[in-house]
């Protein structure tokens, strides 16, 4: 596998997953105006067959943190 082709497919899938993400959370704030600011936890997880041989250590990152309302 060529690095430019993996580096490409990482980044349409991050990009894919930020706007779809922020979207949702957009609309989320707008359907609930009274809470906040929003306490999310945010997953990548390898959801790849191995079969008989997994990695020695599975992909998986983890990022919480807040996103605040903003101010009128």
């Amino acid at each position: 596998m060529q690095e430019g082709t993996s580096r490409d497919d990482i980044r349409r899938l991050l990009k894919t997953f930020g706007v779809k993400a922020d979207e949702a959370i957009v609309g989320h704030l707008a359907r609930n105006p009274g809470v906040g600011p929003l306490r999310l936890r945010l997953f990548l997880e390898d959801l790849t067959n191995y079969g008989d041989v997994p990695p020695e250590q599975l992909l998986k990152v983890e990022v919480a943190g807040e996103v605040r309302r903003q101010e009128p």
